[in-house]
This record gives C-alpha cells, structure tokens and sequence, in this order.
C-alpha cells in the first residue's frame, strides 16, 4: 500500500521497527504517526508480526535528548525517541528490560504472508498509480474472489469488443467486498486510449466522488513532486474528474449532446440507487429541462451508452437492499430498461441476483433475467475485506434491528474482543474514549441520522454538520484532512450524516444516536421530527429507508 518502513531489525523474539529522519531536529507528530502506522500495518496485516513484540523507534538524528519510557496502547507499543548518539543505548536498555522467550525464525518471519486490508481511499489511489487488484488485495479467498471477477469483467469486455457487442453486466457483493474496488480496477485498466478505449466510474454518491477525486489529485501531485516532476495542483485534479465522474453529471451532459460518448466502458457505482421514471423526469422538468422526458435513469443512461455503433460495455455494480433514497427503484429498473427497449445487448449477472430476494425480490423479472441473460457465478463477491476487525459487524446490526437478541448477543461477545462497542450517556466521555483508541492516523468520526433533529442540545445538528450536500471542499476535508484540523472528522466536532458516508470508512465511531429511531414496548418506534414535535412513520417503506 505504498507504505516502506526504513529498517527491520529483529533480535531475539523483539522486532525493532526503525524510521530515521536524517536532519531533523525534533520528533514531530508527523513522523510519530508514520511509525505508529508501519506498527499497525505489521501488527494487523503481516501474519508473522501479528502476535509479536513490535517497538517502533523514531531516530531523528539531530533531535535533543528525551527520557524514554515504555508506554503501551492498545497492546502496541508507542514509539522511542532517540537521536544518532544514543541509538545504541537506547536498543540494548530495551533488550535488557524486556523479557525474551526463544529467538524468532526471521527466515519464517519473512516469508509469512502481508494481507493487507485497504480503505476504498488507499485502493484508489493504489490503483490509479498503476498497481492492479492482485497487488493490493489481502491473499487467500478473498483476493481470489477479486481477481476471478475482475477477470470475468475483462472477458465480457474482450469478447463483447471482438464480437461488436453491446453488454451489460450486475456485479453483486456482500458488504465490504470490494464491488468499488472490482469497478475501479476494470475502469483504471480499460483507460486505453491507444487501443481506442476508453473508461469512467461513474456513481450516484457525491461525497464519494468529491473524497476521491481529492484523494488522488492529491496524492498524484505529491508523487509527481517527490520524483522532480512539475504539475499544478490543479492539472492533478482535472486528470482525476474524468476518471471518476457524478453519475448525474454525466447524464446531464448527454442530455444535451446527442452524439456517443468517448467512453466505451462505463463502470457504474451503486447501481441500484438510479432513479426510476417519476423520479428522474421530475428533476429533469424541475430545472427547466424537456417537459416530454419520461425516461428512467437506467433506461436513459443505457441509450447513452446504445449510441456507439460497433461496441460498448456497462458494469452495474449492485448493493442488495440498499436503496435508501427517494426514488431509488433497484436493479429491477435496470432490468425493466432492457428487456422493453434493448433487447440486443447481452446481459450477464451474478448468481445471487436472482437468488437473494433483497436483490430481485420482482419474480417476473427473475424469471425473465434467468431465460434472457447468462448467469457468471464470478460476478458476486462473496469475501468480506473490508473492516478485518469488524468482519461480523453488519451481522450484529442485523440481528439487532431484528430484535433477535440471543443471536445479536452471540455475535456481540464475538465481535467485541477485536471491536469494542460501548454505550453512553456522555458525548465528552464518548470523544475522550475515541481519541484514547485511535492510534497513528486512524481516522475517527461522529455520525448522526439526518432524521436526528433533537441533538442540538448537545452541539450536533445535522443540518449544519456534513451532508451529501455540503460541497467538495468540506466533504473531502472532512475525510482527509489531519486529526489537529478543526475541519476534519477526527477533531470530532462536526458529525455527519449516513448519505455524507455512505461507501467511505473511518476507523472509530461516536454514532449519536437520536429520536427517529427508538426501542419502546419491545419494538423499534419509527418517528421523523416536523414544526416542533415528533410525528410517526407510517408505511414499511419509509421505515425501511429510515433504518
């Protein structure tokens, strides 16, 4: 993950983990996380460090004297800090105070697997510097997993340009197991121009857009710096909008031009949430467009792409259940599209599409899809990567908000040696216990519901904290900019809501939980906030999506 600690030095069982700054003359936070990080990345992915003795040491070689302590933090240790006349001193105190068992096998050691577990951020960026899913993926069934769908994306998309073939293709995942990731690595290898290709992801989720453009920009730019290359900030920026661009820009734009566009792969993100006729043709009118236009989003964005006249290919990818909006019609709108009005393009789907009900639950269409389309087993992703901590997580929500208490609990006590969950009544307690948990540059965070209206009391108020709405800027610095930044997350000031990260991750969370959703008479009690009291939902739908 681009990570490159300086030196490994292992004596007896102690693994030293060293990071020099030549030149420096102090130990600056910076430096103290980067280390902290190399630490973690050992610690939590390399399966030979995993139950080890890790000691950072900070060698900044021009620094003062400091009086070094053994202090341990969530059973790591926290790094030394020595400059280049007691490096020595400092290493055989350590090896003196530290209790050792037998030597460690360093050749065993070494040859011990690293399976890393990326951010959608870290992915991206790998990524788009040119690194392939295989390199940034965790071994075993997962990264298997991974590449046997991305494999089976590029023979669709091989077969469908030999062939002249339009096709389209429902990629399904459980949560976490990189469906964005799979699209970003099929759109960031198609980009060849010189082989007439050319590719765009493409979502519906703004601020996941807005983080990742920055991201990349960013760490583009520092690259390019770092090797003597000269570029603007914002040349960085330009070159990462178009390989990731809002989905209902893209629309827009082809609203008015009616020619095809340059894009012959188009990948995209959360799929499910294109909106249905109603919907779309009510923004469209809304904003002065065509006052005949009665197209759904994927009916229109699939004649979009109908429009070149040899080739083309469109990857949906498909979270089940997961249509939480207004006017979010699923993929059976996908499927409606097709079989009314492209009946030529080939269609390729996972098997769990039409065997999840949360999926297809519209048994017409599952019966039309299984006649018309060609089932790819490869096309589901079925391996969590995502939070190697919390990988029963979604589990526990789902027992919890089916009141299935004995099995929330099973898997509570499970889940809570690797992911602690506490409850409490104190917003000053819940931050100090984010910050003492948080180490390096793990990232924290304070999400609210858009529907808890009454936390205002306590300073969060989620019309003011970060939506889906608030702009790039403030959404990409939420995420990306550093913990001491009033602006990011990890200050925990300002909370945001779930339409603001939706797809994106933080290390720790404070969720604040409010009165729209609230356990009475042994049943949840779903209720929205309207003038100045509270009133109640009453339709499954909008509990559904309120949950």
């Amino acid at each position: 993950m681009g990570k490159r600690v300086d030196n490994i030095l292992i004596i007896e069982d102690i693994i030293f983990v060293i990071e020099f700054k030549v030149g420096q003359n102090s130990y600056d936070t910076t430096s103290i996380n980067q280390l902290i990080d190399y630490v973690l990345d050992l610690k939590n992915f390399h399966e030979g460090s995993h139950n080890k003795k890790l000691v950072p040491i900070l060698v900044a070689t021009d620094a003062p004297l400091f009086e070094n302590q053994f202090n341990v933090k969530n059973n790591v240790y926290l790094p030394f800090k020595v400059n280049q006349f007691n490096f020595n001193k400092v290493i055989n105190q350590i090896l003196e105070i530290m209790p050792t068992k037998n030597n460690l096998d360093v050749d065993t050691w070494e040859s011990s697997k690293y399976k890393p577990t990326p951010t959608i951020v870290e992915a991206a960026q790998a990524l788009y510097r040119g690194h392939n899913v295989e390199e940034i993926s965790r071994h075993g069934a997962d990264k298997i997993n991974l590449s046997l769908t991305s494999s089976c994306l590029n023979e669709i998309i091989d077969f469908s340009k030999s062939n002249n073939k339009k096709s389209i293709c429902f990629v399904t995942g459980v949560p976490g197991a990189g469906k964005t990731l799979a699209g970003l690595n099929v759109a960031n290898g198609r980009m060849n121009t010189d082989k007439e290709e050319q590719a765009v992801f493409l979502s519906g989720n703004g601020p996941l857009v807005q983080v990742l453009r920055e991201a990349l920009a960013q760490d583009k730019y520092k690259h390019l710096i770092e090797i003597g290359q000269k570029i603007k900030i914002d040349d960085a920026r330009r070159d990462a909008n178009s390989f990731i661009q809002n989905i209902h820009h893209f629309r827009d734009e082809y609203l008015k031009d009616s020619s095809a566009p340059i894009e012959k792969v188009v990948v995209f993100d959360e799929a499910q949430r294109a909106w249905n006729t109603k919907e779309t043709s009510r923004f469209i009118k809304g904003r002065g467009g065509d006052p005949n236009f009665n197209m759904s989003e994927p009916q229109f964005l699939i004649s979009v792409m109908d429009r070149h006249q040899d080739w083309c290919c469109i990857v949906c990818l498909i979270g089940g259940g997961q249509e939480i909006n207004k006017g979010e019609a699923g993929i059976q709108e996908w499927l409606i599209a097709l079989k009314k009005f492209f009946s030529d393009w080939d269609i390729y789907y996972s098997n769990a599409i039409c065997s999840n009900p949360n999926y297809l639950p519209n048994v017409e269409l599952n019966s039309w899809l299984l006649k018309n389309g060609t089932k790819k087993e490869n096309l589901h992703l079925s391996t969590c990567i995502r939070s190697f901590r919390a990988m029963q997580l979604s589990e526990f929500v789902e027992k919890l908000l089916n009141l299935n208490k004995l099995e929330a609990q099973r898997v509570f006590e499970k889940l809570n040696n690797k992911y602690p969950i506490v409850i409490s009544r104190d917003l000053k307690k819940c931050k100090q216990w984010l910050k003492e948990k948080a180490m390096g540059n793990e990232r924290t965070g304070i999400l609210i519901s858009s529907s808890a209206r009454r936390m205002r009391s306590l300073g969060l108020d989620a019309e003011n904290g970060i939506r889906s709405n608030s702009g790039k800027d403030k959404i990409a610095q939420w995420f990306l900019n550093s913990k001491d930044d009033i602006r990011s997350s990890s200050f925990l000031e300002l909370p945001a809501t779930q339409f603001a990260v939706q797809g994106l991750e933080l290390d720790g969370v404070c969720l604040a939980w409010g009165g729209d959703l609230s356990f009475q008479d042994n049943n949840w009690v779903h209720k929205y906030f309207t003038g100045n009291s509270w009133k109640y939902h009453n339709t499954e739908e909008k509990k559904r999506k309120d949950i």
